[in-house]
């Protein structure tokens, strides 16, 4: 499953990069503020789903532009899919963002696939059996210290999302660590946590496709990942933390009472 994966990502992967050749003439719309679709979003998603359903027919799909459209609708098999991660740096030329490709079998994520077209560089991991970047084994960061610590975000960008919040969770992050970044696609950023190249990442306001696929690839790098309380049921939650395990805890110390499900384990039961 994981090499069929991998062909549909490189597949839609080449599509993205011929478009970058010429990215000023992709035609762009809009989702809502600040939220963009090219025509390049929509042809490397109908590639990743033909690639799919042409091996696993019996297989359901979740994809960011056309929901559960496609596929089986009631196979325990899912394919979560963003064709292109990181739409509004492709859109200007800036050279981060990435294609994202994961199986959920039963509900538990089993494979995935992030893949860099611009990089060349293939993320893949296999529940039980470790993450991989181009086939040599990765592990998360080992720093324990969080004032070494690099970590990435995303900024909110969407109407009615919470600057002053997102502004205060900064402030406590900047402050105790070595440097914030915001490269622009989280799928990448969580496999950027299970190379070791950030030790860290939160963000809210995700969809499952956002981080299906890198949430594999950290934890079987050997890191944590879950939403800023630390909950691991963190899919569709709308918020992520991730890191290696030391620097997880810390995190989770600093930005948990930012969370929407701050206090809710402490609430008694209705």
């Amino acid at each position: 499953m994981l090499n069929v994966a991998v062909k549909a990502a490189r597949a839609a992967g080449a599509i993205i990069n011929r478009a970058a050749l010429d990215v000023e003439s992709v035609r762009v719309s809009q989702k809502q503020v600040n939220d963009f679709v090219t025509e390049v979003d929509q042809a490397s998603e109908d590639t990743i789903i033909e690639t799919l359903l042409t091996a696993y027919p019996g297989h359901g799909i979740w994809a960011e532009e056309s929901g559960r459209e496609h596929g089986a609708k009631d196979s325990e098999f899912v394919w979560i899919i963003d064709p292109l991660d990181g739409t509004t740096n492709f859109i200007h030329g800036f050279p981060v963002y990435c294609i994202s490709i994961a199986l959920s079998v039963r509900g538990k994520i089993e494979q995935a696939v992030i893949y860099d077209p611009t990089r060349n560089d293939l993320f893949t991991a296999t529940r039980g059996r470790g993450a991989y970047l181009n086939d040599r084994r990765i592990r998360v960061s080992k720093r324990t210290d969080l004032k070494q610590c690099l970590v990435s975000t995303g900024f909110p960008f969407r109407k009615g999302d919470d600057f002053s919040k997102y502004l205060a969770m900064m402030s406590e992050v900047m402050q105790r660590t070595a440097g914030l970044r915001r490269p622009g696609a989280a799928a990448l950023d969580l496999a950027y946590v299970a190379a070791g190249y950030a030790d860290g990442f939160f963000e809210t306001g995700l969809s499952p496709w956002d981080v299906a696929a890198g949430s594999l690839l950290v934890t079987e790098a050997g890191g944590l990942v879950g939403n800023l309380t630390g909950e691991a049921d963190f899919l569709e939650q709308k918020e992520c933390l991730a890191g290696n395990p030391r620097i997880y805890g810390q995190l989770v110390g600093l930005l948990g009472k930012y969370s929407k499900f701050a206090g809710m384990a402490d609430k008694p039961a209705p």
